[in-house]
């Protein structure tokens, strides 16, 4: 009754459809370390009962032999003992042969016994070789659907770990993504650019006011130089020569008929 159990827990575990158990679990990592798990704790069961089971064939196919043994021997030592009756008998000695005689039959009668109990053991060593085969054959499917597995849970957990490190690069790479308007370096280069044009603005408007100075000194360097000419033609002396350039103005509005006039 144990051996069937065993055997029908080996047939069933061998014959767990895998994928379909991973498609039907919430965490098919963790139930494949559960199973593996359990596919070793069973197979150690089982090949402990396997192991009894096959040291009980060997103790019925040595208890076999025996018989076979002793009954070949029984069956020598008949022989002996007849061929030492008929040599008594042919001397003459009926009662040396007859002694032996008995002692041949008793041989044959042992021998008989021998042979019977080697007979009625062939069925049990037939039916126990066929268990221990069939139980060898679940073991073995076992062992392999525990291969399955733990090369199952290998490939997940390193799929696993490369899915979560490829998401840890892509995270990275993101937050520095500098062509990101909402990334923190791409809010720094906007700050950086902003300062960049108030520069450029505060130049221009230096470059200006600059401008502007200069023409106000030009303006009053020639108002300076009329004045000393005028102040020279009142002192009678002469008007120095004009230089090169535009014409001297005094801000007056004047009228060339004015000069006719004179």
């Amino acid at each position: 009754m144990v051996k069937q159990s065993i055997f029908g827990r080996i047939s069933q575990l061998a014959k767990a459809n895998i994928n379909a158990l991973l498609d039907q679990a919430e965490d098919p990592q963790k139930m494949l370390d559960q199973m593996v798990r359990d596919y070793t704790n069973n197979i150690a069961e089982a090949e402990s009962a396997v192991a009894q089971t096959i040291g009980n064939l060997r103790m019925l196919q040595a208890d076999y032999n025996e018989d076979i043994k002793n009954a070949q021997d029984w069956g020598n030592k008949a022989l002996a003992a007849s061929r030492k009756a008929d040599e008594y008998r042919s001397a003459g000695d009926s009662v040396d042969a007859q002694k032996f005689d008995n002692l041949a039959k008793v041989a044959i009668q042992r021998q008989m016994t021998a042979e019977s109990e080697a007979k009625s053991a062939e069925p049990s060593i037939a039916s126990q070789t066929e268990v221990v085969d069939k139980l060898k054959t679940g073991l073995d499917q076992m062992k392999n659907k525990l291969n399955q597995l733990t090369a199952k849970r290998n490939e997940l957990v390193a799929r696993s770990k490369t899915a979560a490190a490829q998401s840890q690069v892509h995270d990275a790479l993101k937050s520095i993504d500098i062509m990101d308007p909402t990334s923190e370096v791409g809010r720094f280069e906007e700050k950086i650019r902003r300062e960049e044009a108030k520069v450029l603005g505060q130049q221009e408007l230096a470059s200006s006011s600059l401008d502007a100075q200069f023409n106000q000194l030009e303006d009053l360097g020639e108002q300076t130089e009329i004045e000393a000419r005028l102040a020279a033609l009142k002192s009678g002396g002469s008007t120095p020569a004009i230089g090169a350039g535009a014409p001297a103005s005094t801000g007056a509005t004047l009228d060339e008929a004015d000069f006719d006039k004179l």
